[in-house]
């Protein structure tokens, strides 16, 4: 008799052995599966939650069909305790184990809302927007200029949400000066700036703030930024450049920077100063000659005078030989790459071509054929702005 009933219980022990184990891989099946969502979400983690509070807005969405799974899921590959506060996308179609991933690896938001401050070259503006995760792309709720317009309702409202995002983003060509300026009107951040960089030294480029951030801090980090896009640039140098040190290297693609707002025509523009440099020639170039005149504190808004151009200052390489004694803006990834490895041309001569581009140069005739065209242009521009005035743009 009792060996019959250990017979039974280890059948009965087998059995619920066996079955646990298709339990176990149907939910493992589950859990890397490809997941219920047919349509892009945002998923809003706020600060202290946890993975069932996760779990249950992601069945409530639709985006997992069991949150037990989910979180069990999460314990077994010892991520529940990783889970990071934010906005994050999660795409149609991801498993269980890929909204783990999405919620407990980076820390950075990818979708909700966000408010950018963009300091540009022209104006400083804040941009506040949300991602629609259907079409992954961000629509625009308010745009405003602080400090010369009152901040609007949107602005107000979504600022203060907890899952919102900040960016500070500066656009290549900026001065030091200029972004100073910004980020005093920046009211997210904390802190003063007691010195201006140097020119030259920060990084252009999208630095995701959170409020209370110091504003020297953040200038560090645009600092630290610039100096391993500097490093890695002087390291990949042409070695055949007239050019000996990293802040040389700065200087000359300050000064691409802002004679170019061409992608595609970059290296070519350095190509001319690379070959001044080489032959002794003046550089030459009005954005050296502005920066002498504003030193870097604000836009010049108007044409340069020619008294200005024959003005002995620093920066103007129209007097000076080689390069200024520091950079006239800072420059990004792009044009100090140029700087250490321009196109190999024998141009010594560029002019704009009307298009936004420039045309370039070998001869001082070819030069004097482009510029008889661009001031051709210019008259025909000009014109054209006099007839619509003159008739109020109809």
């Amino acid at each position: 008799m009792w060996r019959h009933i250990a017979s039974n219980a280890v059948t009965f022990l087998v059995v619920g052995l066996f079955l646990l184990g298709g339990v176990v891989l149907w939910g493992k099946s589950e859990y890397v599966s490809e997941g219920p969502l047919e349509q892009a979400i945002c998923v809003q983690v706020q600060r202290g939650s946890n993975m069932r509070q996760v779990s249950q807005e992601l069945e409530a969405q639709g985006a997992v069909t069991s949150p037990a799974i989910f979180r069990m899921g999460a314990d077994y590959e010892d991520k529940s305790s990783r889970l990071k506060a934010g906005s994050f996308l999660v795409q149609p179609g991801t498993s269980m184990q890929g909204i783990v991933d999405v919620v407990t690896q980076g820390g950075a938001s990818t979708c909700g809302t966000e408010v950018v401050y963009r300091v540009g070259v022209n104006r400083v503006s804040v941009q506040v927007r949300e991602l629609d995760p259907v079409t992954n792309r961000f629509v625009e709720r308010a745009e405003f200029t602080p400090g010369a317009e009152e901040a609007p309702e949107a602005y107000e409202e979504l600022s203060t949400k907890a899952d919102t995002r900040f960016r500070v983003a500066l656009a290549e060509g900026v001065t030091s000066w200029q972004v100073v300026e910004a980020l005093k009107q920046v009211d997210q951040l904390t802190g003063s700036v007691d010195e201006i960089p140097a020119e030259g030294s920060l990084a252009p480029d999208s630095y995701e703030v959170r409020p209370g951030d110091d504003r020297d801090a953040l200038i560090a980090r645009m600092e630290a930024a610039q100096e391993v896009l500097l490093a890695a640039a002087f390291e990949a140098r042409d070695p055949d450049l007239p050019i000996s040190t990293p802040e040389e290297l700065l200087i000359l693609a300050s000064i691409i920077e802002k004679e170019t707002g061409v992608a595609a025509e970059r290296e070519q523009v350095a190509s001319v100063f690379v070959n001044r440099l080489n032959q002794g020639m003046r550089l030459q170039t009005d954005p050296t000659v502005i920066y002498g005149v504003t030193e870097g504190k604000g836009v010049l808004g108007r044409g340069l005078r020619r008294s200005e151009l024959r003005a002995e200052t620093p920066w103007n390489t129209y007097v000076i030989d080689g390069l200024p004694p520091t950079p006239i803006a800072n420059p990004g990834r792009a044009s100090l790459m140029a700087a250490a490895q321009p196109a190999e041309t024998d141009f010594v001569f560029f002019v704009a071509d009307g298009t936004g581009g420039h045309a370039f140069a070998e001869t001082l005739d070819e030069h004097n054929a482009n510029v008889a065209k661009w001031r051709k242009i210019e008259a025909e521009r000009g014109a054209e702005a006099a007839g619509n005035a003159s008739t109020g743009g109809n």
